[in-house]
């Protein structure tokens, strides 16, 4: 029986260097304002931990724009993205039509770029859900996001290297 070699990564090594950006959307400033500070606090301490984190940071209008910008910094060699917005429903299908755009192009970019995306644009039903999903109860999906990408950074290194 041949024996199953074992990847797993937590997060990038900190001797490698990466560079990551974030994207934010303007559109709802309150709350991904917070979603990006959550981001780049994280990123931030990592490098003051002794990471190698190149970090940018741009703001776009709004979630529909994020995922040009994603491919735009993919083309000028970002090892990944982490994304900040809020979509949040209102009384016509326009929400509908956002959530499936944005979502459909972030992961269309990840497959097409073989890069991580880390997906934190907020889907809610309403402001209070939003809130306390941008360091309120349920903590910062802004967070959450960046630490996907650098793991997800580090696995994909690992998968090239043990190939």
């Amino acid at each position: 029986m041949a024996k199953t070699k074992k990847i797993k990564r937590t997060i990038a090594p900190k001797k490698s260097k990466i560079r990551i950006a974030v994207v934010t959307a303007r559109f709802n400033e309150e709350i991904t304002y917070k979603l990006e500070e959550g981001a780049l606090s994280y990123l931030e301490q990592l490098n003051d931990d002794g990471f190698s984190i190149e970090i940018a940071s741009l703001r776009v209008p709004g979630a529909v724009e994020i995922p040009l910008a994603c491919q735009k910094l993919f083309e000028l060699g970002f090892d990944g993205v982490v994304t900040c917005g809020a979509v949040i429903r209102g009384e016509t299908s326009h929400y509908d039509s956002v959530c499936n755009s944005v979502t459909d192009g972030l992961t269309r970019l990840m497959l097409d770029y073989g890069k991580p995306i880390g997906f934190g644009v907020l889907t809610t039903e309403n402001d209070e859900q939003a809130m306390d999903r941008s360091g309120g109860k349920h903590g910062n999906k802004g967070q959450e996001a960046a630490q996907v990408v650098v793991e997800m950074v580090g696995l994909l290194r690992d998968l090239e290297k043990s190939h």
